[in-house]
């Protein structure tokens, strides 16, 4: 009797003994976890970051003297006939980094149709003749495109070549430097930035 009694009391010893351990060691392993995954990794690509590409690293921001003005890779409103304007955004108060997203309406919805239709009428009274690019009607996923293509771009040319006393030649020569080739030259389209191209209109005729 008094031998079953001190077995059974070794093997509770045993048992709390292992949940202690199993316990300790859940515990160690998610400190030790949430230090280098949670803090460490990130603080290393952060710096490494720094180091290799410090201007994508702080936001590829664009400065006008001096000033941030914005980002290479956040659109903005350009309402003026005087500026290429940027793809339609679907983002709450127009372009807002804060409300970041697509309209979410089906190719069947009525009042998507409307507005494209609108948009399409739009431009094609302000360049006859000429077949309006996609990207100057339809939205992107993000609502923040910064850029369009260069169809787009040329497409504008007419417009702002009249408004600013300018040749479209030299328009479209301004576009031409500004086109983005494909990334590594198999990655995504050619694309053009529109802020950096308002930039370099500004600086070539006011």
């Amino acid at each position: 009797m008094h031998a079953t009694t001190t077995l059974a009391s070794v093997s509770k010893v045993q048992a709390v003994a292992t949940t202690h351990s199993i316990w300790g060691t859940s515990v160690r392993f998610t400190l030790i976890a949430t230090v280098l995954v949670g803090l460490g990794y990130p603080l290393l690509v952060t710096g490494i970051a720094g180091v290799v590409f410090p201007h994508q690293a702080a936001g590829s921001l664009i400065l006008k003297d001096g000033q941030v003005i914005g980002s290479e890779l956040l659109a903005q409103s350009f309402v003026s006939d005087r500026y290429f304007h940027p793809r339609p955004s679907a983002a709450g108060n127009g372009y807002d980094a804060t409300s970041s997203g697509g309209s979410n309406l089906a190719q069947s919805s009525a009042k998507l149709v409307q507005r494209i239709q609108g948009d399409i009428d739009k431009l094609s009274a302000e360049n006859p003749g000429r077949p309006v690019p996609i990207d100057m009607v339809t939205t992107s996923g993000s609502g923040l495109d910064p850029d369009i293509t260069p169809d787009a771009a040329f497409f504008q040319a007419p417009r702002i070549a009249k408004t600013r006393g300018l040749s479209e030649q030299l328009v479209r020569q301004l576009i031409e430097q500004h086109i983005a080739g494909r990334q590594l030259g198999i990655l995504g389209e050619p694309r053009v930035n529109v802020l950096d191209l308002n930039l370099a209109l500004d600086k070539v005729g006011k």
